[in-house]
């Protein structure tokens, strides 16, 4: 029986290890990773998102083979897949960002470094090297102008090839849990990127940590002459700021909503995704973050026009159920569920995922046929 690989006794899919890394954490780190902004409708819909849509397979093709493999930022990875900025992997797990790095680089999927990470980005680019994967530094924008470019700086000499600047937050989402939690971090834990913080009393009105809430259009303009680094706007949601974007001269597009921790009621991610796509009109690369926890979920990302997924939670989770290895647990089940869809669909190379391969419920209660966008030239990932 062509039964699929068990990499663990325990956990079978990302629901799984979501769950056992839940019952693992303490409460305020486990409110931290799973909580977002006010009443989690976002959050919840992102996921719930990709429920919306069904699989048209298509049978009688030959998928003895089923190349996954893509080019993304410059590297030749494994699947469209990467590992998203997210915070404070060292409350997870002692081996924190360097083992998110170390499981990345053994799978061969690019990964994203928060600003807001507990490793310095010289070592986590260091724990991947040899391995041939590109890594992004991501921006929050502050006030203190000195600081954001020292950032860019530490990135650029470590060999980041992107610099993921988040458009998003010009002030922080009221995310109930993080008030309710009083959310801080434990003395043996910092933040190399902002030494002058102290675990506790993170609430400050230091210019060096307060985000830049004046930031415009200009910016990406003047930013494209102060870095080598290719510039991506993550936070984009509407065909307009997707325009806006092309126009400023952003090398690509992060569609996301912050994993639903900043504006609650937003537009889920993959809600958002084809009027972006359909603006865009192949000028930049798409990608796309928020709700992924499946292969399928890949699958129907790339077909409604996103060129590679992010995710953000998931690694976390891996780290809290056993470090570097639980990550590498996460990425190996993606990996198979994607692989298995893709044959199913009908799909040798990731080329062949196409729009009509989804079908979503009309007003009418009947199942119809996504159709393809306007044709659109391929970009440079």
């Amino acid at each position: 029986m062509n039964r699929a690989v068990t990499y663990d006794p325990n956990i079978h899919c990302i629901a799984d290890l979501e769950k056992a890394a839940m019952e693992k954490l303490p409460p305020m780190v486990r409110d931290f990773y799973s909580g977002g902004s006010m009443d989690l409708h976002t959050l919840k819909g992102n996921q719930q998102a990709f429920d919306s849509y069904r699989l048209r397979p298509r049978v009688m093709i030959d998928v003895t083979e089923v190349d996954t493999s893509i080019d993304c930022l410059g590297s030749n990875v494994s699947f469209p897949l990467g590992i998203a900025p997210a915070a404070n992997h060292g409350l997870a797990h002692p081996d924190a960002e360097l083992g998110t790095s170390r499981a990345a680089a053994k799978k061969r999927v690019n990964m994203g470094l928060s600003s807001w990470s507990n490793v310095h980005s010289r070592d986590v680019a260091k724990a991947g090297e040899g391995s041939g994967i590109s890594y992004g530094q991501q921006l929050c924008v502050v006030k203190h102008e000195p600081t954001n470019l020292s950032i860019i700086k530490n990135a650029e000499e470590a060999g980041y090839k992107a610099l993921f600047l988040t458009v998003d937050c010009p002030w922080l989402g009221r995310r109930l849990n993080e008030m309710k939690n009083s959310f801080g971090l434990p003395p043996h834990l910092g933040f190399p990127n902002y030494p002058f913080i102290k675990a506790k009393g993170m609430v400050s009105d230091d210019e060096r940590t307060q985000y830049a809430a004046d930031l415009t259009w200009s910016y990406v303009r003047e930013l494209k002459q102060k870095t080598t680094m290719q510039i991506w706007l993550k936070g984009i949601l509407t065909a307009e700021d997707a325009v806006n974007a092309v126009e400023a001269g952003a090398d690509g597009i992060l569609v996301s909503n912050h994993g639903g921790r900043q504006l609650d009621g937003a537009m889920c991610t993959l809600e958002a995704l084809p009027e972006i796509v359909e603006a865009v009109k192949g000028r930049i690369p798409i990608h796309i973050d928020g709700g992924i926890r499946r292969g399928s979920d890949i699958f129907k990302a790339l077909a409604l026009g996103a060129d590679y997924c992010w995710i953000g939670r998931v690694p976390l989770y891996g780290l809290a159920y056993n470090g570097e290895d639980g990550v590498s647990l996460a990425l190996n089940i993606l990996h198979d569920e994607f692989r298995t869809v893709m044959a199913l669909m009908g799909c040798r190379t990731v080329k062949d995922i196409k729009p009509e391969h989804l079908a979503r419920m009309g007003v009418d209660g009947r199942l119809r046929k996504v159709t393809q966008s306007p044709s659109q030239p391929t970009p440079n990932l």
